[in-house]
């Protein structure tokens, strides 16, 4: 036994171990039980709620007294909570779970294993997001500050409906690069604050530049749906606005003209632009490695 073993290092992980530590995560991902995944997607689908009533609180009543600018990078700092919860908590994110195609590709893990956690992920997500939203109504959340919170949350619900299907695909597509560059990033933390640090930066950046993330809007988009199909007279009146306002707040607008482009973008965005750009830097087998071992096979029956 060596009487002087080397102290563990605390530099951040260098961008080849990271790619090798996101192959074994996705791994050791795909191959949780069913029951564990959509549990922890569960968890996961809340606390990125969780960040969007924060940001929603943060930004009720801004309009016209802070900076279209200054609002948005609020609401994006507030927003980070959500993510910071799923990393350092421990949960199952789908937009975060794109960047499992890097072992994907390193033929660790089949199409089948992938997809069957995309979508066990995905739904656990939504059941997280929704049940969330529909406590949130409950609670009456939405009413305080004279209406204000509630106000906000159906205009950013509203806005999001309101965008063309390459608007939203290509919105999407933006925020998942940022979202899986904030979990690449903490691939090579050493600590929580590590992890802390490397996601505010690219979170609060896509939410204040206003990109779409599928997750996020399974509580933004319901949320506001239920406030709009159940609000009392009251909120109606101390907001001076009727659910007629917000015509373009429907389910089938939710799911058809938000949800799915949004969904198609962030894997576009996450898996493509992300996980498989850094796989193909640091992880592809060299064309020329690939020769020398074929062209020696002695050294395989060794």
């Amino acid at each position: 036994m060596n009487p002087n073993p080397p102290l563990p290092s605390l530099d951040a992980l260098v961008p080849g171990d990271m790619a090798k530590k996101a192959e074994n995560v996705g791994v050791a991902k795909v191959n949780l039980g069913p029951f564990r995944m959509f549990a922890l997607a569960v968890l996961a689908g809340a606390f990125i709620a969780m960040g969007a009533i924060f940001m929603t609180t943060v930004t009720a009543g801004a309009s016209g007294v802070l900076s279209y600018g200054v609002t948005r990078l609020l609401g994006g700092l507030a927003f980070c909570v959500g993510l910071i919860l799923v990393v350092v908590g421990g949960a199952e994110l789908f937009t975060g779970n794109n960047l499992i195609v890097m072992a994907w590709a390193s033929r660790k893990v089949s199409t089948g294993r992938l997809l069957r956690n995309w979508i066990i992920v995905y739904l656990g997500n939504f059941v997280g997001a929704v049940v969330t939203a529909y406590g949130m109504y409950l609670s009456g959340q939405f009413t305080f500050g004279k209406g204000a919170v509630g106000l906000q949350a159906l205009t950013i619900a509203n806005a999001k409906v309101s965008l063309d299907f390459t608007q939203a695909l290509v919105l999407g597509i933006f925020c998942n690069a940022l979202v899986c560059l904030a979990v690449w990033l903490c691939m090579g933390a050493r600590s929580t604050m590590d992890k802390i640090m490397a996601i505010i930066f690219p979170i609060a950046a896509f939410v204040a530049i206003g990109f779409e993330h599928s997750i996020a809007n399974m509580y933004f988009i319901p949320v506001a749906l239920f406030i709009k199909n159940g609000a009392p007279a009251e909120f109606w009146t101390n907001i001076g606005a009727t659910a007629a306002d917000f015509g373009n707040l429907t389910w089938s607008n939710f799911f058809i003209v938000n949800l799915l482009p949004v969904t198609i973008g962030n894997i576009i965005g996450g898996a493509l632009m992300v996980g498989l750009v850094y796989w193909f830097i640091y992880l592809r087998p060299s064309w020329t490695g690939q020769k020398e071992e074929a062209e020696k096979p002695e050294l395989k029956k060794a």
